[in-house]
Formats: structure tokens, sequence, C-alpha cells
């Protein structure tokens, strides 16, 4: 039996990933949690220079779920070159930089950067607001995707994987893009839009108005739009989006992801990962399954 998984030519020892934004960059969960077990790390979201966020209230829970206003808050690029990947890179784990940008040259300096580091991938994050033409999310525009796609791609050799926003009409459109633009890999989903009202206070919650809301609410969402992708395109798909326990990183994997990530269950429990990693070995041996090739996109 083997829980291995490959992308785009990196070997993962297992399909467990950390998600951008919900474990930092490892330091504060290796405390309590062996990080050489994960199948990798996904960094904090990373803009070419240092920023510090939305101002106001940044998390809020919700029903089965949380929803927040980060604004990319970030130590900058230079920074986690210096500081934070070498930490990244002690431990026998695959190291993801996700890439954000608020305009195409930003996130083309980045690619350029990062393409020079020990990073093994690059996670394109594209439902960054671009700021220049009005703040629509360049991952739900049909051409500024292409646009910053194709551009960072011409600016690395590694493995690309291109993190989709589910704010789109057609997820299946968006997964065709990356892939044509010469993405090795999509993620998703990233969080879907959504609003909270204080009624004391008559306002919205957050000061930007909309947040992002994920946790076990969006699973059932982001399972169809997984399913979708990966039926649209040929590389593989790293699927995320509420998954909490085993059986959901199961569901996504029968649903057609080679890998998975996990993000707001690590608020709630620093050893879901772990367990998750434990419960896939588990299933798979009373399941008599010598590989998740069996069983990835099965439905």
């Amino acid at each position: 039996m083997s829980t291995k998984v490959t992308i785009a030519g990196v070997e993962f020892k297992n399909p467990v990933i950390a998600a951008s934004g919900t474990f930092g960059f490892g330091k504060e969960f290796s405390e309590y949690l062996d990080l050489n077990k994960l199948g990798g790390i996904c960094s904090k979201g990373l803009t070419l220079h240092r920023n510090l966020g939305n101002k106001g209230i940044r998390i809020y829970e919700t029903a089965s779920g949380i929803m927040n206003s980060i604004g990319l808050q970030n130590p900058g690029i230079e920074y986690f070159v210096k500081e934070e990947l070498p930490f990244m890179k002690k431990f026998d784990t695959v190291t993801i930089a996700n890439l954000g940008g608020h305009c195409v040259d930003d996130y083309i300096k980045g690619a350029e950067i990062l393409d020079q580091t020990t990073s093994d991938m690059i996670e394109l994050n594209i439902s960054c607001p671009n700021v220049k033409e009005g703040g629509m999310a360049f991952g739900t525009d049909p051409s500024k995707a292409k646009e910053v796609i194709r551009k960072v791609r011409s600016k690395t050799d590694k493995p690309l994987i291109v993190k989709l926003s589910p704010n789109v009409g057609s997820i299946a459109e968006f997964a065709k893009i990356a892939e044509d633009e010469g993405a090795d890999s999509i993620s998703l989903i990233n969080t879907i839009n959504a609003l909270a009202v204080d009624i004391k206070s008559k306002k919205a919650i957050f000061a930007n108005k909309t947040a992002g809301l994920s946790g076990p609410c969006v699973k059932p969402i982001a399972l169809r739009m997984v399913y979708e992708a990966s039926n649209a395109v040929d590389i593989p798909v790293i699927g995320m989006g509420g998954i909490m326990n085993y059986e959901d990183a199961l569901e996504f994997i029968m649903a057609g992801a080679t890998a998975i990530q996990v993000g707001t269950a690590n608020f709630i429990d620093y050893k879901s990962m772990e367990n998750i990693i434990s419960g896939i070995e588990k299933y798979m041996k009373e399941e008599n399954i010598s590989s998740l090739d069996e069983i990835t996109g099965i439905i």
C-alpha cells in the first residue's frame, strides 16, 4: 500500500497539503505537529511587498464555517525567501509558495523571484482583486485570467498550480483556461464570496462588506466544482473546501482530486491533517486499495 501521489513530477508522500492562509509558514504548528508527516505545505499568500491586510474584523464565525477578510496580510516575498522558506525546507515535505498580486506586474516580478528559490512549486492565486481595474478578481475575468497565467508561466520553470476562484459561472471554463495557458495543475476552491450583517449596528460585519466563506458549509459546492473541473482538464486537480476528516478527503479524491488541501479544520484541531492521513491509510488497508490511483475520479 502506498499513499504517494505525483503532481507535475513532484512526489508527495501522501495527498494531504496544508492550505494557504490557515497554516502560516508552519512555524506555530511545528510545536504541536510533526510537519514531516504532511504531504506538503502551501505558504501564506505572498505579495511583492509587505502587506498589512484589511482593517476591522477579519474572522467571523457562521453556521458550519467561518468568514475571513484578511486582505493578503503577509511579510512580502523577499522576507519569505530569506526568513520563512529556509524553515519550511527543514522538513521532509513539499514546499509550495502561494503567489498573489494586485496587478499583472506584481505577479510577474513575484514569479521571477520565486523561480530562483528552493520552493518546490508555485501556487498562483488568481482570486486577488485587480486594483488597477476596479477590483474585480483576475480569476473571474476570462481574459485577465489568461493574461496573468500566461505571463507567470513564461517567468518560471517551476511546476505551476493555478488556484481557481469559485465565484464564476463555469468552473470548467476557467479550469480549461488554466490548462491551455500552461498550468501544470489546478487547485480549487478558494473561498466563496459572502456577506454577514450585524443587526445591532445595522451594518455589515466586515469593513469591505463581503468576505470569503470557508468550512464544512462549502463542501458540497467544492465537491461539485472539483468534479466538474477534473472532467474538463487532463492535468491533476488539488481539491479543497470544507475538508474536516478523512472521509471528506476521500470524497474529493473520488470526485477527481489527486491531492487535497486542508484549511479551516486547522483552526479547530491542530491534528486534523495528521488524523486525515492516518484515516486514509486505515481505509486503504480495510478496502485492500494499494494506490490512491485506484479510486481517484472513481465516481
